[in-house]
């Protein structure tokens, strides 16, 4: 499966240059959150999308209709949809048979704001000011509904939901879907607005996020670092469009990158807590591997999901120092130091990231890493300061997520 298109919106910009700019610069897009009061919140710093415009991406009625998270997705399948067909005109299909484009959709927490909406109105208001609405846009697939319609996307539309998984596995999904010929092209892409009270309330309450750094928000995000003490909320929208190569090829299309391989896995373990030898983790990363025909010594880069959590970023370490070697584990860029956590979106920009990665020729640094804490045995080669040169040609990146779901994904330069 091939990527003819990328599209983002995300903390760090509205669309995907801007967003990949800041990543590959080290600069952070987090801040105090704005977008609601956080007077009486113990975490009050967060990735908001500032600044975005949804006038420009759907009707005046859709965007009072769909919830933000939806917004971002849509608008970030447009930017990708528009360089992979560039010239394309309103009302036309988008390939030659319409019965052979599909939309994946990934996104967590879904319509989280609509329903925490519609949940006042009927409490304040009563039930029969509930909007109708809410049917249909209230699922994590309304994106996956209006774009199906808006480029008549005839195959299959789904959405896919596994917490910070979930646009890792919507490309999986996109990927099986293309090479068992259901499709010719896929519109992937997710989409999240985590940063709302509801969700910032929830994760603070079970101290996933973390609460030393509100007067230094650039700072909070620190993945691998001793002072790490949790994630950082994040929302925002990334997207990719999918192809077979035989389909890009056909039109003429610019090949950014290659999607080899995808796997998936369980822990099996806690609701919250990864296994803490990171075996869920480490088997993805293998079965991603042995689906491409890799091995461990191909990878050149990795993108791990490195939130800035204890636990979580320990057992990603044990998987990679169990896939690669403990002193042989690929140099590492985390970029939830930047943009902080997407939580379903995250997979599908890093995927943008690793795409990046190779057409740069450069991996992006890792922030706020002042004291490597690894576990004993792993030596992690955490990249800080600048962008590090890069000559490899595959990428692989990691999302593992709440309820122990893996996703891996590698990624790898044009053929």
């Amino acid at each position: 499966m091939v990527i003819t298109g990328m599209g983002a919106v995300t903390p760090l910009g509205l669309d995907a240059q801007t967003s990949l700019d800041a990543v590959f610069a080290g600069r952070s897009g987090i801040g105090p959150i704005e977008g609601f009061d956080t007077s009486d919140m113990v975490v009050t710093i967060g990735g908001e999308v500032r600044g975005f415009d949804p006038s420009g991406v759907v009707t005046p009625a859709d965007a009072k209709r769909l919830d933000p998270h939806a917004l971002y997705a849509i608008a970030a399948a447009s930017e990708a949809i528009d360089q992979a067909f560039p010239g394309h005109r309103s009302g036309d299909p988008l390939i030659a048979d319409p019965t052979r484009l599909g939309v994946s959709v990934g996104s967590s927490s879904g319509a989280s704001t609509l329903m925490q909406e519609a949940t006042r109105t009927l409490d304040e208001r009563g039930p029969a000011r509930v909007r109708p609405g809410v049917v249909v846009y209230g699922g994590t697939d309304s994106a996956a509904n209006v774009l199906s319609v808006r480029y008549g996307a005839l195959g299959a539309a789904h959405g896919v939901s596994a917490t910070c998984a979930s646009g890792a596995m919507a490309i999986g999904e996109a990927l099986r879907t293309l090479r068992h010929g259901y499709a010719d092209a896929m519109i992937v892409t997710s989409g999240d607005h985590c940063a709302n009270p509801v969700n910032m309330a929830a994760n603070a309450n079970i101290r996933a996020l973390t609460r030393d750094f509100n007067a230094e928000p650039a700072r909070a995000s620190r993945p691998f670092d001793a002072a790490r003490s949790g994630f950082v909320m994040s929302s925002g929208g990334a997207a990719l469009v999918c192809e077979t190569e035989r389909s890009a090829l056909a039109r003429g299309a610019e090949i950014l990158a290659v999607v080899e391989g995808y796997g998936a896995s369980s822990d099996a373990h806690h609701a919250t807590a990864p296994h803490p030898g990171g075996e869920g983790a480490s088997r993805a990363m293998r079965l991603t591997l042995a689906d491409a025909g890799r091995e461990a010594g191909d990878v050149g880069h990795v993108n791990a999901h490195a939130t800035s959590t204890p636990l979580g970023d320990h057992s990603e370490a044990l998987a990679l120092a169990a896939v690669f070697g403990g002193d042989a584990v690929p140099p590492v860029t985390a970029t939830k130091s930047v943009s902080g956590h997407m939580i379903g979106v995250s997979g599908t920009f890093e995927v943008l990231v690793a795409v990046e990665t190779l057409r740069r020729g450069l991996m992006p640094p890792t922030l706020n890493l002042e004291t490597l804490d690894a576990p004993e045995g792993v030596a992690l080669d955490v990249i800080t300061g600048e962008a590090r040169p890069f000559s490899g040609d595959l990428v692989l990146t990691n999302s593992l997520g709440f309820g122990g779901h893996n996703a891996t994904l590698l990624i790898g330069a044009p053929r």
